[in-house]
């Protein structure tokens, strides 16, 4: 018996749901955190009340930058899940780009923009 070299039609299919599905929560994600930046939901009043509040002022900004932090994971996740999708089109979908096998499909489920094997990324920290 010779071992799969690539995931059948049927199981990128499943694999395109999944994908299509997180990148979908992703994306919605991402348009609210950036609504939240820019301001566009807010009828507030945080850029007309007075500025003696030092210390609110501190937590907001810091309250920004972990936003603007997640934002930024968001959109890199993002990138990851477009970049399986392009795998998915070449049948090249799956496959660990260090040892050429098939990344288990747990693992695809679970992470589906992966690129490697559990066993491959640890041994790339070593």
């Amino acid at each position: 018996m010779t071992e799969k070299t690539r995931y059948n039609d049927e199981e990128l299919q499943e694999f395109k749901q999944i994908i299509d599905q997180k990148l979908a929560l992703a994306k919605r994600d991402y348009d609210q955190m950036m609504r939240v930046l820019m301001n566009k939901d807010g009828n507030d009043v945080d850029d007309t009340s007075p500025t003696y509040k030092v210390l609110e002022e501190g937590s907001a900004t810091q309250s920004k930058e972990e936003l603007i932090q997640m934002a930024s994971r968001q959109q890199k996740f993002i990138t990851g899940l477009e970049a399986a999708l392009v795998r998915i089109a070449n049948k090249t979908y799956g496959v660990d780009r260090i040892t050429g096998k098939l990344i288990p499909k747990e693992r695809l489920r679970a992470v589906p923009h992966a690129t490697l094997s559990v066993e491959s990324k640890q041994n790339r920290k070593k």
